[in-house]
């Protein structure tokens, strides 16, 4: 401790007197500067800070959820690699850029890491315990929260700036796009945690996940509603937009009714249904970004029809009480069912649900890579619409991918490690009475599910045959 803490300081301080000596803003860049070819150190920074903000700060965050003891570590290194990564993005050569948002955001979000990493230090410090300190430890863990937010926020805006996207023009459509785009993909992953290890708290929530999906597309439809038009002659796009801001909080509004009372309903799988229809029929510029829309509206109207069959056929009522240890996902036990109970979901159903946020979450990446710019540039290099959705596809998989890796991580990691349902050390026992038995330290095990004994004689090895 006495050694950690002064390096800490120390990094921080020399980071704060380094990266204003750097800044340059690039108000003016000349025609050379902006087509120049990026060097090395430019390279370097962004593959540092996808590493970072990508995969060691998620980690990080939830090993602090699960109270691990690699939260500190890990995440004193993140910062450490971070502050390196600032300093490179301001020391590069080769291809200069404009001001831009990358650049402006990156100035804000020193804020919250200094403020995140002084709380983290005062935390380990562990004084103020009955005063200050429980403050401090909610500010840390709703800060670290939004920490993967502000990774995906800075680095859309690096992608912006580095291939020359979203200029005055195409700036609304940009929004539209990628916050449209970035909400699936934020519904996928809530849909894909709520799958994995969130069952138990909706039930305990006293809502079913209808409840408040209904509430979310209700509030953004009032909003769609109202800021699709801009003044003038009313267009086609203009009308289309609006009216599907109009079907979202009239859905939503009945979604949230028909959820009262911790019920089922099919109205938001219905909504995201008839909004991919609407997409897919969206008429567009040129054929490559008519193909990649309708690829869009079909995916999600997938995902939509997709959860309909997830509600109606596969998911229990959410009702029932708590998942025991013959439905979780971390046995392959089949469990024992006394006559008359219904057998456990099968393990295809489980695997069909995993459809729907997946293809949200390929429904919100597709959608941020179908503005006029982007498939202007993939056509440029000759790129179809086969390689472009498939190579989007791909990347779909591989979130989603990470997010499960996220989920089971917290599931087997600090605390939740100690449950019963994840230890595997099955050793063999001889009671005092010889019976032999399967045993752990910890008591339970994942692979090991109880025999029911039958009534009546019982055989002993040894004992001869009458």
């Amino acid at each position: 401790m006495a050694t950690r803490n002064p390096l800490l300081f120390s990094l921080v301080f020399i980071a704060a007197q380094y990266i204003p000596a750097y800044a340059h803003t690039h108000h003016d860049v000349s025609e050379e500067q902006l087509h120049a070819p990026l060097d090395a150190i430019l390279f370097l920074h962004m593959g540092l800070q996808a590493l970072v903000w990508g995969v060691l700060f998620p980690i990080g965050m939830v090993f602090g959820l699960s109270r691990s003891r690699w939260h500190v570590p890990l995440q004193s290194l993140a910062f450490a690699l971070t502050f390196g990564g600032i300093i490179l993005g301001h020391a590069h050569g080769g291809r200069q850029f404009p001001h831009s948002f990358h650049g402006s955001f990156g100035s804000w979000i020193l804020l919250p890491i200094f403020t995140q990493l002084s709380l983290g230090i005062y935390l380990k410090l562990h004084i103020h315990e009955r005063t200050l300190r429980p403050y401090a430890v909610r500010a840390h863990g709703i800060l670290g929260r939004i920490w993967p937010i502000l990774g995906w926020v800075q680095g859309l805006f690096g992608v912006i700036v580095l291939m020359g996207l979203c200029g005055e023009e195409a700036a609304g459509q940009c929004a539209a796009h990628y916050i449209m785009g970035s909400a699936f993909i934020a519904y996928g992953i809530i849909m894909a945690i709520l799958l994995v290890a969130g069952e138990n708290w909706v039930r305990q929530s006293g809502r079913s996940p209808e409840w408040w999906d209904s509430w979310v597309i209700m509030l953004w439809g009032i909003v769609n509603t109202f800021t699709e038009h801009h003044g003038g002659k009313w267009s086609v796009k203009d009308m289309q937009h609006t009216v599907l801001g109009v079907i979202w909080w009239a859905g939503g509004a009945l979604g949230i009714y028909l959820a009262r009372n911790n019920q089922r309903n099919v109205i938001p799988g219905l909504i995201i249904t008839l909004t991919g229809w609407a997409m897919s029929e969206h008429a567009q510029a040129f054929m490559l970004s008519t193909k990649v829309h309708a690829m869009f509206g079909y995916t999600l109207m997938l995902a939509g029809l997709t959860r309909i069959i997830d509600i109606c056929f596969i998911s229990t009522s959410s009702s029932t009480g708590p998942l025991d240890d013959n439905e979780s996902e971390h046995t392959l036990t089949s469990g024992i069912n006394a006559p008359g109970e219904p057998k456990p979901k099968p393990k295809a159903a489980r695997a069909f649900r995993h459809l729907p946020p997946l293809l949200l979450m390929a429904a919100g990446v597709l959608f941020m890579s179908a503005t006029d710019e982007e498939l202007d540039a993939a056509q440029d290099v000759g790129v179809d619409h086969v390689t472009y959705i498939l190579g989007i596809y791909s990347v779909a998989f591989v979130l989603y991918l990470f997010t499960l890796f996220l989920v089971n991580l917290y599931a087997t990691s600090g605390r939740n490690a100690d449950t019963p349902t994840h230890t595997n050390d099955v050793v063999f026992s001889v009671s005092l009475n010889g019976e032999i038995e399967l045993t752990s330290p910890r008591d339970a095990s994942k692979w090991y599910a109880p025999v029911p004994r039958e009534e009546g004689t019982v055989h002993m090895l040894g004992e001869d045959e009458e």
